[in-house]
């Protein structure tokens, strides 16, 4: 029999007590990505065959879109009232976390390979059981080796994407509250030399997101060769700017290790110098090489997760702003593979609207817009720009409705209006502002409601250059919330400090 479904729900009534994840153990299969460098270094050397060191982009760019055509689609929801349970199951946040050795013994392997050495040699003869392994495993793997410049190129492609989806990592430990997931996020992020990512996706991309003013949003009629310097120059500019911003606060100068862009950048130099100097300089061209396809991956996924999408305008004449994001602001897509390796990332509309949530209580939502396919598959329409714009434009104008509510790149307007024409029943006056406070009475402390983070006056908050004492007043209206990054000041609810209930009256 049918179940009923329950209005306003992403699930259908009565699931709650039989509901069980059945992506459980398949999330292991994430931790599979980082051991492409080692699966094909065994493979290589035991049989010399150059071709396996590209295992990374054939996985990403052959083997996963096909997967994710033969495995199909998984709309499944975890229902309301198990979320808080599935996210305090530790289970699943130590997937991620093993994802970041993994990641780097591949990354010293590679290198090591690429600079002549073989590093399983390397690592029995520092453990002294070179002979036992020979004798008990395989003597083949131990071989010399002497790579030609194809196959490190092959090699650096692949630790490059390896890099790229350990940004994916990076992305789900950066949202959280707890401070080691935090700096984990950052160790991540070395890799591809991307660490202001941290504080630009956070800070930045979330609050701006579906905006002209986004550099991660691509626009409607946007090729990706364009958008590509924009969003890396523009994400770099803003990340700076965020953290310049907040030492304003402090009344001091941003140089400092403090300073959320410049200790994650430090990583980078302490972990590209201690390989240079470990394998000589030879290895730089290879180096900068993957971390250059490790950023143009994620950028890559930034291009096809906003195309074209535009907030529009609420409040009254002279008091303006975007309209919060809400499951129409992202394409999403249910094929469950790519969402396996990529912890639901391919769920954007739930992430956007809850942050800090975690990758297995992210939800599907029938409103949400979805891509032709998983983002595997989307990447390489993305690659060749007039396959993407014939495939996408029209999905773009479907679920907007009418070309003009669409964040179109400048020059194009007129072209895309020739093209699509305009609906007739446009919106054209300003919808309310239904989530903004007045302050209109002193208020002693103020409640995010998105993640609940709590500014109260008498601690104030150090981190973002307030004072203990600072009036609520006294915090700039552009100010948004620490940990979600998506609510701005003027969304905060008023609370009572001592018991935290929203305070009437």
């Amino acid at each position: 029999m049918a179940t009923e479904q329950i209005p306003h729900s992403t699930v259908p009534e009565g699931t709650t007590e039989i509901w069980k994840d059945k992506k459980r153990y398949l999330w292991l299969l994430g931790l599979v990505i980082p051991g492409y460098a080692i699966a094909g270094f065994a493979v290589y050397a035991l049989y010399d065959w150059g071709p396996v060191l590209f295992i990374g982009p054939f996985l990403i760019f052959v083997v996963i879109p096909v997967l994710d055509v033969v495995m199909g689609l998984d709309n499944s929801n975890p229902p309301d009232d198990v979320i808080e349970a599935l996210e305090n199951d530790r289970y699943y946040r130590w997937i991620t976390y093993f994802y970041l050795p993994i990641q780097y013994v591949g990354l010293v392997g590679a290198f090591a390979m690429i600079a002549g050495y073989n590093p399983l040699a390397w690592a029995t003869d520092l453990l002294g059981v070179t002979d036992w392994f020979a004798a008990n495993v395989s003597s083949g793997l131990l071989r010399d080796m002497d790579l030609a410049t194809w196959e490190k190129l092959g090699l650096a492609w692949t630790i490059g994407t390896i890099g790229g989806i350990g940004i994916n990592t990076a992305h789900e430990l950066g949202h959280k509250r707890e401070a080691n997931e935090r700096w984990l996020s950052k160790i991540a992020l070395a890799q591809s030399f991307y660490g202001h990512f941290y504080i630009e996706h956070n800070r930045g991309h979330h609050v701006r997101v579906a905006t002209p003013e986004d550099p991660a949003s691509s626009r409607l009629g946007e090729s990706f060769y364009r958008f590509l310097p924009r969003t890396v120059w523009g994400s770099l500019k803003s990340a700076w700017s965020l953290e310049a911003k907040r030492y304003r606060r402090k009344k001091t100068h941003p140089f400092h290790l403090g300073n959320d862009v410049l200790n994650a950048w430090l990583m980078s130099v302490v972990l590209f110098g201690g390989l240079i100097a470990l394998f000589g300089w030879e290895i730089t061209p290879y180096l900068l090489l993957q971390a250059v396809v490790g950023f143009s991956l994620l950028e890559v996924v930034n291009y096809l997760e906003h195309y074209g999408m535009l907030r529009q305008k609420v409040g009254a004449p002279g008091r303006q702003r975007y309209e919060r994001v809400d499951p129409s602001h992202s394409w999403n897509s249910n094929n469950v593979v790519t969402n396996v390796f990529l912890y639901h990332l391919q769920r954007h509309s739930d992430h956007h609207a809850n942050p800090t949530r975690r990758y297995q209580a992210l939800r599907h939502f029938e409103e949400s817009p979805s891509l032709p396919m998983g983002y595997a598959g989307c990447i390489i329409l993305a690659v060749v720009p007039p396959l993407w714009r014939r495939v996408m434009d029209p999905k773009v104008v479907g679920h907007l409705g009418d070309v003009r509510l669409a964040n179109i790149q400048p020059g194009k307007e007129e072209k895309y209006l020739r093209k699509y024409g305009a609906a007739a029943d446009r919106r054209t006056s300003l919808a309310d502002d239904v989530t903004a406070q007045d302050f209109q009475t002193e208020v002693l402390a103020a409640r995010c409601p998105g993640c609940s983070y709590v500014y109260e006056v008498a601690a104030g908050d150090e981190h973002e250059g307030f004072a203990a004492g600072t009036a609520w007043n006294d915090i700039p209206d552009d100010w948004c919330c620490p940990d979600c990054g998506v609510r701005e000041k003027v969304d905060f609810v008023p609370v009572d400090p001592e018991t935290l209930e929203v305070r009437t009256g």
